[in-house]
């Protein structure tokens, strides 16, 4: 039900799309870093523990205010099963039998003292991981197998090659568009195996982004963004790694974009595969009519997903203006708000594009069947 030369057409470009990002990655490849500098300590590994009691006391450097005392015991490492105890505001609060994680560091005089780094997580994530694998195998059968190895592969991708190449000071914004090109070859493959429905959605996604791409670049620097919108950046300049906010800012638009845009898509070009196969004779203007209103009530759906998730992301930013009294109009120009405007809005409008580049081009490759002949009537007998 393809149109062989289109097909042909689509599958060069698609090889052609590969071999680009297969050269991005070997130029843009990170050099080994592992040896990097940690002035500020962040490399340090946490050791599991178990919080044993806490007691409210005064303060010791102000008996005036009152401090909590939060008695440990240590869960791993070679002070396994000893008590250590660790006075701290009571802005947070513990309670016995807490699992938590402390950071271990030895003094000269070969004492030890723990700080506190952050609650056990693990066992709760690992839970929430399953229960997500077993939903959407039990749903997506062998798809949804190969959807989970294209999501672990694309988390190494961006954890081997992407981070990595940002630290050695590539162009953020060459490196995201290896990445997200990589990441939806990878994914969409493997989540719906090799034809041309897939070709059509990888094409599409790669036009979608390059919109998007080159709309995030134009408003980013007509906004005038320094990229210094929250505390990691600020960390990472402190570090003096040498990586451009504004490249930062730029990646992270290009591959966010990414996780909706394959799914608009693929959605689009399977619209008109099953368009097409229920209405056989319909003409390509026909087809292309109706997969576009598909694509419109997925858009409009989609958009509105978009901004509340961002809007959600911001809320607590958004209650502290709100609380301060600012003006609406003040605070949509602030940096960290305004870059999740032009986030939105770019990405909002690569997906727009996307709907008619897909489903122009899952059209054109869908061939109609072939007319039905009449029967022919049988002569009647003589």
């Amino acid at each position: 039900m393809v149109r062989s030369e289109i097909t042909r057409i689509l599958r060069w470009a698609v090889i052609a799309c590969g071999l680009a990002v297969l050269a991005g990655a070997a130029v843009l490849w990170p050099n080994d870093s592992s040896g990097s500098a940690d002035p500020l300590g962040l490399a340090a590994d946490p050791i599991d523990a178990e919080v044993f009691s806490v007691d409210r006391l005064p303060c010791s450097t102000d008996e005036t205010t009152t401090c909590s005392y939060i008695t440990f015991e240590i869960d791993e490492g070679p002070n396994r099963g000893n008590l250590t105890t660790i006075e701290q505001s009571l802005s947070r609060f513990f309670e016995a039998g807490d699992d938590v994680q402390l950071i271990e560091t030895p003094l000269d005089d070969g004492s030890t003292i723990y700080s506190f780094y952050d609650y056990q997580r693990s066992d709760s994530l690992l839970v929430l991981a399953a229960l997500f694998i077993v939903a959407v195998v039990a749903l997506g059968r062998w798809r949804g197998l190969g959807a989970l190895g294209g999501l672990v592969i694309s988390l190494g991708i961006i954890a081997f090659f992407a981070l990595p190449s940002l630290v050695d000071g590539n162009n953020a914004v060459a490196v995201a568009l290896v990445t997200a090109g990589a990441v939806a070859i990878v994914a969409l493959y493997l989540a719906h195996g090799i034809g041309p429905a897939t070709d059509v959605a990888l094409l599409s996604t790669f036009a979608s982004l390059a919109i998007t791409g080159v709309l995030a670049a134009i408003f980013v620097a007509s906004a005038q963004f320094t990229g210094f919108t929250d505390d990691a950046t600020f960390v990472l300049d402190a570090l003096g790694t040498g990586i451009d906010p504004r490249g930062i800012l730029l990646a992270g638009i290009v591959i966010g974009s990414l996780g909706v845009l394959d799914d608009v898509t693929v959605t689009q070009v399977s619209a008109v595969w099953e368009l097409r196969t229920s209405r056989p004779t319909a003409t390509d203007r026909q087809l292309f009519a109706s997969a576009l209103k598909i694509g419109r009530d997925h858009i409009s759906s989609t958009v509105n997903t978009l901004f509340l998730a961002y809007a959600g992301a911001a809320l607590p930013l958004l209650l502290l203006f709100s609380e301060i009294g600012q003006p609406l109009t003040t605070v949509a120009t602030r940096e960290v708000v305004a870059t999740e405007i032009v986030r939105a809005l770019v990405g909002s409008i690569g997906l727009v594009a996307s709907v008619p580049i897909s489903t122009w081009l899952a059209v054109k490759t869908a061939s109609p069947a072939a007319p039905r002949r009449p029967a022919q009537r049988a002569d009647p007998a003589v």
